[in-house]
């Protein structure tokens, strides 16, 4: 359906034009590089992975310049959408133009990050500073030196000891039970706290030893030694600190000046990347001692152009051929402007693989009739159209998968609001409740053009089975679909028109039975002979699941066993159509929470602060509102897909076409016309 035709490309080139080739194929982008090992003796790779790894190298130094501008001089200019936004078209021109000066851009940005180095080592070296300064604070008093240890005749000790302790308690510890404390000492305390006490202490060189006693059994701990005083010191610190402030301060103002060199740290980041990606290839290409060859994918619809463009710039041969039946041709996906968007939820799935259909088409109609179903209120889809459709038009070089994503809510918030009025919810019930409480007038209502959920749960409950039974029935005309396009018919009636025999008559089977119908309030009547008719064709389809579901087995018996619990995974499909249930469930929940918001803001009746409090209210709990059911209803739209459709016909595991591009943030060079 939608999955884009390859061809295989083979290209043979001389070494001198090796360059330049790659380069056209990587701003064409349109061929993905096979780079399998060549199994020819004849032809050599280059080793050049360490040229890629210098490049990528160079690419990341521009980015943390990038980081480091963006940080201290952001971009005034750039817009609140600029999160979204893709690469920007360059010119061929101008990218040679900008490239002859890379290494100079280069340069600024090795100068950038030198300078954030700086900034960094100053703000690592003032939390030490700050650390000295409290260290100092207790001896700010002291003045001599923290290394002083005496004169020619004295001893002295200058330190701390644990807790707040006296000048008694202090000489008392120098008293031993064999010594008396020394005639020359002297103790002066310094300062004092709850932990510790800070002393000075000093005697004669005779009395050293009984003094160090005392000392040990105070516990006695040195300061930190300085060659300068205490408050002199103090002072040099806090020079240091405001210093260190000045120069980080002074190499921001200079970083600041780098900001015209933005667009050019952009280029070189992308320039580097560019050239990083051309040397990965480069490194896995077969090459003689003056060709080299290439060999890979290409979409159809861009072969022949290629192809002429490659041979009218070169001394190229070119070969394009329609890949065989066993190789493994990557898979690209293109839609139409409704079925587009799907493309995302199939890639998070699984890429198709070769014997299947890419299901985005068929996808869209199911996925966007569910996602409106379970949001159900115009007032909700009304704002995901008007946000959605203003990013879209505001910002035109929105990243391919955000502006997919856009595309996908776009159409979903449509949805929502035929839906919503559907079902007669604007915000709920907001209409009534803002016309009854503030207008007196209770007439005034938004009437549902189909039926209120709220009122009729049981109607919309058996819709959701009747969209779920078509959903589910779908998949499996798909599978027939491909079994008969690969010629298994006989895969294609006993897997398929035997299940729809067996669950297809079992439903309208069910439907015959007046109690059924009664309970899920259904007004049909279906008499004979559809009754009889039906039962034969669930009865005929059952006996054939039986009989064929263990077809592989030579065993009878194994295979009748297989059959039978083949034909117990009828109770499967029973399952999936409940699964359908929850279109019911979130539809009437996103209704009833909106109503109860609504309800909460209006109880302060018609004056001015209930007023107030009601556009609070209202705010508040519709936005909360929206948000978790938008997610509630994308997280169960995509699971209905994934396991009840694909489930029935889709395996995947195709492998995604990934060509040799540019992988770049900034820019997306263009080739000049």
């Amino acid at each position: 359906m939608s999955k884009v035709p390859m061809k295989r490309i083979f290209i043979a080139g001389l070494k001198q034009d090796r360059k330049k080739i790659l380069e056209t194929l990587q701003r064409t982008g349109v061929v993905e590089v096979l780079t399998e090992k060549c199994e020819d003796d004849e032809l050599k790779t280059m080793n050049v992975m360490s040229e890629a790894v210098a490049f990528s190298k160079n690419s990341a130094l521009a980015d943390q310049a990038l980081s480091v501008l963006d940080m201290y001089a952001p971009d005034t200019e750039k817009s609140i959408f600029s999160s979204l936004e893709g690469a920007k078209d360059l010119s061929t021109a101008r990218y040679e133009e900008e490239s002859l000066n890379r290494e100079i851009y280069l340069e600024k940005a090795d100068d950038i990050l030198k300078l954030d180095k700086q900034i960094a080592e100053d703000r690592a070296s003032i939390p030490k500073a700050e650390s000295r300064l409290e260290t100092l604070a207790p001896w700010m008093n002291f003045d001599l030196p923290l290394d002083f240890s005496g004169t020619e005749s004295t001893v002295a000790w200058i330190g701390t000891v644990n807790g707040q302790i006296s000048m008694e308690g202090l000489y008392a510890a120098f008293s031993g039970e064999e010594s008396e404390r020394p005639e020359s000492l002297d103790i002066s305390i310094i300062s004092q706290s709850k932990e510790m006490t800070c002393i000075f202490v000093i005697c004669l060189k005779e009395d050293k030893e009984l003094c160090e006693e005392g000392l040990k059994r105070l516990n006695f701990a040195k300061a930190q030694l300085s060659t300068m005083i205490p408050k002199e010191e103090s002072e040099a610190i806090k020079a240091e600190i405001k210093e260190l402030n000045a120069d980080i301060e002074k190499c921001i103002e200079e970083i600041r000046t780098y900001s015209p060199e933005r667009e050019h740290l952009k280029f070189i980041s992308d320039y580097y990347s560019m050239r990083s990606d051309k040397y990965s290839i480069l490194d896995k290409l077969p090459q003689s001692e003056y060709a080299f060859f290439i060999d890979g994918y290409v979409p159809s619809r861009y072969a022949d152009a290629l192809k002429d463009k490659l041979e009218a710039g070169f001394d190229i041969a070119v070969e394009l051929r329609e890949p065989e039946e066993n190789e493994d041709v990557p898979v690209e996906l293109s839609n139409g402007m409704l079925s587009e968007p799907m493309e995302t939820v199939v890639e998070s799935y699984s890429l198709p693989n070769k014997n299947e259909i890419d299901p985005s088409k068929i996808l869209a109609v199911f996925y966007y009739i569910f996602f409106g179903m379970m949001l159900s209120d115009a007032g909700y889809g009304l704002l995901m159209v008007l946000g959605t459709g203003f990013i879209l038009l505001k910002v035109k070089n929105l990243k391919p998968q955000m502006k997919k994503m856009m595309k996908l809510f776009f159409y979903c918030g449509i949805s929502t609001t035929v839906w919503g009025f559907l079902f007669g919810s604007f915000f709920g019930d907001a209409v009534n409740v803002i016309a009854t409480t503030f207008f007196n007038r209770p007439d005034i209502a938004l009437r549902p053009i189909w039926f209120e959920p709220v009122s009729e749960p049981m109607r919309l409950l058996v819709f959701a089975f009747g969209l779920g039974i078509v959903h589910l029935f779908t998949g499996l005309f798909i599978k027939l679909y491909l079994l008969c396009r690969q010629g298994l018919y006989k895969d294609a009636f006993y897997d398929v028109v035997l299940w729809l025999m067996f669950v297809g008559g079992g439903i309208v089977y069910l439907l015959t039975i007046p109690m059924i119908t009664s309970m899920l309030g259904l007004s049909i009547n279906l008499g004979d002979p559809w009754p009889m008719v039906s039962a034969v064709v669930a009865i005929l389809g059952a006996v054939g699941v039986v009989l064929t579901g263990g077809r592989e087995s030579k065993n009878w018996f194994k295979r009748i066993l297989k059959g039978a619990y083949s034909a117990y995974g009828v109770t499967s499909y029973l399952s999936d159509i409940l699964s359908y249930s929850r279109l019911l469930a979130l539809g009437l929940a996103t209704g009833v929470i909106a109503q109860v918001f609504n309800k909460m803001g209006s109880m302060l009746g018609a004056s001015w602060y209930g007023m107030l409090i009601f556009i609070i209210v209202f705010l508040i709990g519709h936005v909360m509102n929206l948000a978790i059911n938008i997610l509630g209803a994308y997280v169960h739209t995509n699971r209905l897909q994934f396991v009840e459709f694909f489930g029935k016909f889709y395996e995947g595991g195709g492998k995604q076409f990934e060509p040799f591009t540019e992988h770049t943030k900034y820019f997306k060079v263009k080739e000049d016309n």
